[in-house]
């Protein structure tokens, strides 16, 4: 590991952050603006928007 690397920790979903991509999915929200609203990483909520089957970001 580099010197100064942060050590990455999963953080799972809850019921509420499900809520809240699902309504930024609907308002097309940008998800660099979801990803720092929520403090998570583009790709995570890439990932969890193909697994709940939601489309993320206004470029669909």
């Amino acid at each position: 590991m580099a010197k100064n690397a942060k050590k990455r920790t999963r953080r799972t979903y809850s019921a509420d952050d499900v809520k809240q991509l699902r309504a930024h999915s609907k308002a097309r929200t940008p998800i660099v603006k979801i990803a720092k609203q929520m403090k998570r990483t583009e790709g995570s909520l890439r990932q969890k928007a193909i697994r709940l089957g939601i489309g993320l970001g206004h470029h669909r």
